[in-house]
């Protein structure tokens, strides 16, 4: 992991009741927590850990946000999920072989809260519904996974495409007067990567969907201004 600057945790964006990792704690339970949690900003580009590496710390994000990237052996690189603020990530490891199966990169300037295992592992033993916090997480991201393997196997590109930017303007949209503001900063390659296809392809149909007024691209901003027409762009036909 690369040296980040520690600061206080009074800096961190938001509360700890709003992490999935300790929601319906009470007060006495996240005065615990946060007296075990180290807090550090991050640069843009950074790497939090890599692919292959040894866990030790479970992290979760206070403001800002990551690409969850998995490398192939030929060196293929592809994004597999992004982590908005409040999300718990890295953290699966630390109950398996301890090995982070992907890479973690801040997408802009973030606030990353992490707690070492072995204070993870007393935080549960003391307070349950951090466990069953963690197992709730882990389910709806298996889902996930599943329903974008599903995808990747039947949909049309521009499907997946659609699919893609529906689940971003879910997980991290803002609602705006043009529409819904995606708040992760998202480079054309990484769009292609996360929904499968090229970058040529990505390109093109993000210009042609901005053409047709469904969507606006500001730099690295996307606000989807017609969420009814991209639902039916990526309708996959099923209830």
């Amino acid at each position: 992991m690369q040296a980040f600057t520690s600061m206080n945790g009074k800096a961190a964006l938001l509360r700890l009741e709003e992490l999935e990792l300790f929601r319906s704690l009470p007060d006495a339970a996240l005065t615990t927590v946060r007296a075990a949690m180290q807090v550090d900003r991050v640069a843009s580009g950074s790497v939090v850990f890599e692919q292959g590496e040894r866990a030790s710390r479970a992290f979760a994000l206070g403001s800002g946000s990551i690409r969850i990237s998995q490398t192939g052996q030929e060196g293929g690189q592809a994004i597999v999920r992004f982590i908005a603020p409040g999300e718990m990530f890295g953290t699966v490891p630390l109950f398996t072989d301890h090995l982070f199966p992907a890479n973690a990169i801040t997408a802009e300037s973030s606030v990353i809260l992490s707690w070492s295992e072995q204070g993870l592992v007393d935080l549960m033993t003391s307070y349950p519904a951090i466990a069953l916090n963690v197992i709730h997480v882990l389910g709806t991201r298996l889902g996930e996974a599943q329903e974008r393997m599903r995808e990747l196997a039947t949909l049309r590109a521009e499907q997946r495409l659609a699919q893609a930017i529906l689940r971003l303007a879910a997980q991290a949209g803002s609602n705006c007067p043009e529409g819904t503001a995606i708040t992760i900063p998202l480079r054309r390659k990484d769009i292609a990567e996360y929904a499968g296809t090229t970058l040529y392809t990505a390109s093109r149909t993000l210009a042609t969907w901005e053409k047709a007024g469904v969507l606006t691209s500001r730099g690295q901003y996307i606000t989807v201004r017609d969420l009814g027409a991209m639902r039916g762009i990526g309708d996959t036909g099923t209830d």
